[in-house]
């Protein structure tokens, strides 16, 4: 089985003060999970969850509304508004996702994440699996997304995508683990920024990190190193993954055929 992410970035506009869809982007990386399917490499039958990121359509409105920083109990209103808001644009953009994986051949069904997760302090304390092993054993392709969700200490939060991730693969032992985001895999240096930016092939500790920078701009769910400490906490548990470029053709299909490509593997072997 596999789970693999699609970063918000690279299926949106992340720049974007309007949700905004990269459908080039979107449309080809359907393409290419159709494609590694069709060319036998995988088996609907094995397994595959697809989780993805905010972008352009859950980052403005969390920081709009501030999702993350402590309130009163007069501002609660306001943040019930935020809560409400950002719960249906990331449906509209999951439902984005499974309408072009669908196109592809691809069963995909989307799993809203705040209806089956609640967190407390920020992680994960309770969510309900068994919708997503039954959708898996009937050959289906669960696609959840990361959210806001009801939080038992703080009334809500916002929850990653790579938390949820980390949470799943846990329970569910997969076989492998793909990030596809818009960098090649993790650096020493934002790579964005610096030229002398050196690649990390591979990591089984922070300690393996010199200097980390974020990749992104700011990340409410925050950024390269979070992915890193989840990912991490997977390799203590045994399940390897690795970050690869999404942005580049090809990657992805060439990734989920356990092809060798450019980009960070996060193991502890």
């Amino acid at each position: 089985m596999i789970i693999l992410k699609i970063g918000g970035s690279i299926i949106t506009d992340k720049n974007s003060i309007e949700p905004k869809v990269n459908y080039d982007n979107l449309d080809r990386i359907s393409s290419e999970i159709a494609n590694a399917f069709n060319n036998k490499s995988l088996d609907i039958a094995d397994g595959l969850i697809i989780v993805h990121g905010a972008g352009s359509f859950g980052h403005p409105p969390a920081k709009k509304y501030k999702i993350g920083e402590p309130f009163n109990k007069e501002e609660y209103p306001l943040k019930r508004k935020g809560f409400s808001e950002i719960v249906l644009s990331m449906k509209k953009l999951d439902l984005y996702v499974c309408e072009s994986l669908l196109k592809h051949g691809i069963p995909a069904i989307p799993i809203q994440t705040s209806a089956v997760i609640k967190a407390s302090n920020k992680r994960i304390n309770n969510f309900d699996l068994e919708m997503i092993k039954n959708y898996l054993n009937e050959g289906y392709v669960p696609v959840l997304y990361g959210d806001i969700v009801l939080d038992d200490k703080l009334n809500m939060s916002i929850l990653s995508g790579d938390q949820i991730i980390e949470y799943i693969a846990s329970f569910l032992n997969p076989d492998r683990v793909v990030l596809g985001t818009d960098v090649d895999g993790v650096y020493n240096k934002n790579p964005k920024i610096h030229k002398d930016a050196k690649l990390i092939e591979k990591l089984s500790s922070l300690d393996d990190i010199t200097q980390m920078e974020s990749t992104t701009n700011v990340d409410v769910t925050g950024g390269m190193i979070g992915k890193v400490k989840e990912l991490l906490t997977l390799a203590d548990n045994g399940v390897d993954s690795e970050i690869i470029n999404a942005n580049k053709p090809e990657i992805i299909s060439k990734s989920l055929q356990s092809k060798i490509v450019k980009g960070t593997k996060i193991s502890k072997k």
